[in-house]
């Protein structure tokens, strides 16, 4: 039935929590404020730089210093971008069980190009992906199907063969709007607005390896 599995990043494919609030604590210390544990700032990690100033800083877009702390966020970020973010479990046993069957597999992400693909390269998997579709990859990003509908091309699919798999309420809405098979991730980061049950995703899995039956390799 499927013929292709595409994953978004942070949270899904890959937890890259601990690192983007280790970036976070770094503003925190400039600021002489006590650090944050990691698990206080998990859940909003897929909300991006937004998401990790306001609940670590509690500051938003219309802040007068919120474009000076949005860049340096991302300086500290992009100089450890890769210290303790480490594929979910079951991931890798999941691509290379379609790399078995020659279906690729591909990263759709709101993250952006200069950050997604130096991650992927420290994390070795950069070239074996079938595509890579960032946040600034298209006009527009998740919950938009742009990116969606991108990805497809890069990778020869229609969408309706594509399992598209995530842990935002965005990346079903873009999956569902692309006309993509959507998967909810229970394990992932789920933000904090509506429970996973409230998506409308097609399936919710707890493991990377339920997605493995879904999509028929195991």
């Amino acid at each position: 039935m499927f013929e292709a599995v595409l994953f978004d990043l942070d949270g899904t494919f890959a937890d890259t929590a601990p690192d983007l609030a280790a970036a976070l604590n770094r503003l925190r210390a400039d600021l002489g404020l006590p650090q944050v544990a990691p698990g206080q700032l998990r859940p909003l990690t897929s909300q991006g730089v937004r998401g990790m100033l306001k609940a670590g800083l509690d500051m938003c877009p219309g802040d007068p210093c919120y474009p000076e702390f949005y860049e340096r966020f991302l300086r500290y970020y992009s100089q450890d971008i890769c210290v303790e973010t480490k594929l979910f479990p079951g991931i890798d046993e999941l691509l290379g069980g379609l790399e078995g069957r020659g279906w690729p597999w591909g990263i759709i992400t709101n993250k952006a190009q200069r950050f997604t693909l130096p991650l992927l390269a420290e994390l070795g998997y950069a070239k074996r992906a079938g595509c890579v579709v960032s946040g600034d990859s298209a006009r527009r990003a998740k919950p938009g199907p742009q990116p969606m509908r991108l990805a497809c091309t890069l990778i020869a699919r229609s969408p309706g063969r594509c399992l598209y798999v995530g842990d935002d309420l965005r990346d079903v809405q873009a999956g569902r709007a692309a006309g993509m098979v959507t998967v909810a991730v229970r394990y992932g980061y789920l933000g904090d607005a509506e429970p996973i049950e409230a998506w409308g995703a097609d399936h919710l899995v707890d493991h990377a390896r339920d997605i493995a039956v879904l999509a028929g390799i195991c």
